[in-house]
């Protein structure tokens, strides 16, 4: 069969940024296109496990499952409606954005800069295909499927504060001033619509910038006028998908329990009789999915309730969280990693920030922090659960987060880590960090990277009986974890931190999507005889004669 190759197609916009062509063919029995839809095959090897109740051996029994998965290759027009546009990460995420389409660079002490979008999973990371004979051959992440570039992503949003984009960015300090001027026409215009404020969810110190809210305090009236904004937005820029995201101040905790939250009737009961335990996170999720509109919470709060996941299933749209993974956590999900992987036992971390934007302003107050503290404190939970011979007993290290408001450092946030470690025969090691990390530069491209693979899975579908019908993913999407502190996953399901695991899991997820081979890092063919090459696969192959599948709209339950 003749190799598929998906070249995106430019989306008809005055915002559209032409697509480079694909560079990648794919030659294989297992994949076959039909227009604009990819269907491959992929055979899923996994052990299933099971202890002995005599003896408590571990009996491990490998199984191998075939799926089909049928992915449209045509980028959908995308919005992006983000809550606390007028923030340090919004306003920084459209300026950039703005840059990149319009080529900009500009001059500071160090040089001059053109934009970019480095930092960015989808935009700036390569992914390993083997040995080609005379040089590892890596490819662009934006060549194994077609994806939207940010560039191509319309956005709008909502905040708390009035100020216009320009003051925005001026008030921030994130870009250097001869960029700021360059934005300066573009940003000046754009106004974030006005949101909603509940006081008592976020630190009282907020008050003075709370100039652009929603009137009145019926949260049911409130519910109605940011479904309104998504559905206008949606028909204004003629959309096929909208995703919402908070990036807005760090709220505290919302309670959990029955009657209030635990279903999506109690929730919508809730906000209807004016709750005050219905936070804004809350409204604005609710909003969203009513509208058919995903939901990604990038701050550490408890957003995504029972009640929230269960009308996401109904209404058919993915949700995703909790609290962007940028500077310091990012880092110890790698450290962390990397030093049980080696046999080394953490048995205390102590993490200390601090930093002086707008985020570290609210944090300052107890309720806040305790949100944050909880996000960062998990990222170690599941490499400690890896290793039993480390942690027989299951206790993690000590593990102690500070976070202190200092203006003056603005948006350069100081982190400083020491992890101590026993090593051979009662020795220790100590690792002591420095690390300056600008947040919101770090942060920005975890926003594009959120919308940018929701709006790719909203395009995968998947069988596993054969192709006689295919299901989008679970609506908790949980693929999403390797950009968030503390991911939300389905129910029943492992929480995984581990940076290059997740990495792992996202690549060879979509390396078999488009139908490429995803063991390519065992490289048997260095220290052993290689067999004659030949297409090779327990999946039943796509012949070209395979009908095509009719597809409805009770058969897309997943997507918008």
């Amino acid at each position: 069969m003749p190799p598929h190759s998906s070249p995106i197609v430019c989306q008809k916009s005055k915002n559209c940024v032409e697509a480079k062509p694909q560079a990648l063919l794919v030659d294989s029995p297992f994949t076959r296109r039909d227009g604009d839809t990819l269907h491959s095959s992929y055979t899923y090897r996994r052990n299933a496990l099971a202890r002995d109740a005599t003896t408590g051996a571990l009996k491990v029994t490998p199984q191998v499952h075939d799926f089909r998965f049928r992915t449209n290759l045509k980028p959908s027009r995308t919005g992006v409606m983000l809550v606390g546009l007028g923030g340090n990460n919004g306003s920084t995420a459209l300026g950039a954005i703005i840059a990149n389409r319009h080529g900009m660079s500009w001059r500071s002490r160090d040089g001059t800069h053109t934009a970019n979008y480095f930092g960015s999973v989808t935009q700036a990371a390569t992914v390993h295909l083997g040995w080609d004979g005379s040089e590892q051959v890596y490819v662009p992440f934006n060549d194994i499927l077609p994806i939207l570039s940010p560039s191509d992503l319309v956005v709008d949003g909502w905040d708390i504060n009035g100020a216009n984009l320009y003051e925005a960015m001026l008030r921030s300090k994130v870009f250097e001033p001869t960029l700021i001027d360059q934005l300066r026409p573009h940003m000046e215009g754009i106004v974030p619509k006005p949101s909603i404020y509940y006081p008592d969810f976020i630190a009282s110190n907020q008050s003075d910038r709370a100039n652009n809210l929603i009137p009145g305090s019926s949260k049911s009236a409130h519910l109605t006028r940011i479904r309104d904004d998504i559905r206008e937005f949606k028909q204004k820029h003629e959309l096929d998908t909208v995703i919402v995201l908070w990036t807005a101040n760090t709220e505290r905790f919302t309670e959990v329990r029955a009657g209030l939250n635990m279903t999506a009737d109690e929730l919508l009961a809730a906000i209807e009789r004016n709750e005050e335990e219905v936070s804004p996170s809350n409204v604005f999720a609710v909003a969203s999915i009513l509208e058919g509109a995903h939901y990604i919470n990038g701050s550490p709060q408890n957003t995504l309730v029972p009640g929230i996941v269960q009308l996401a299933k109904k209404k058919n749209v993915f949700v995703g969280g909790d609290d962007f993974k940028s500077g310091q956590t990012k880092i110890k999900s790698a450290l962390v990693d990397f030093l049980v992987s080696s046999g080394l036992k953490p048995e205390s971390i102590v993490s200390y920030n601090h930093l002086g934007n707008n985020d570290g302003k609210n944090l300052s107050e107890q309720r806040q922090f305790r949100s944050k503290e909880i996000s960062k404190a998990s990222v170690v939970d599941d490499m400690v659960a890896a290793n039993h011979i480390l942690y027989p007993d299951g206790k993690g290290p000590d593990h102690c987060i500070v976070i202190k408001y200092v203006p003056f450092v603005g948006d350069s946030k100081r982190a400083m880590d020491e992890y101590t470690c026993s090593i051979f025969m009662g020795g220790k090691q100590t690792i002591s960090m420095h690390n300056t990390c600008e947040d919101s530069l770090l942060a920005s491209p975890l926003i594009y990277d959120l919308a940018i693979l929701t709006e790719l899975s909203v395009r995968i579908q998947y069988s596993s009986d054969g192709g006689m019908t295919y299901q989008p993913f679970h609506e908790v999407l949980s693929l999403l974890s390797i950009f968030l502190k503390a991911p939300v996953v389905p129910e029943g399901t492992p929480v995984g931190n581990a940076f290059m695991r997740q990495f792992s899991a996202l690549t060879k997820l979509f390396t078999a999507v488009a139908g490429i081979s995803s063991d390519s890092d065992l490289q048997l063919e260095f220290f052993s005889k290689l067999p004659a090459g030949k297409a090779i696969g327990l999946a039943s192959p796509l012949v070209a004669k395979a009908p095509v599948q009719t597809v409805t709209d009770d058969a897309l339950p997943g997507l918008v």
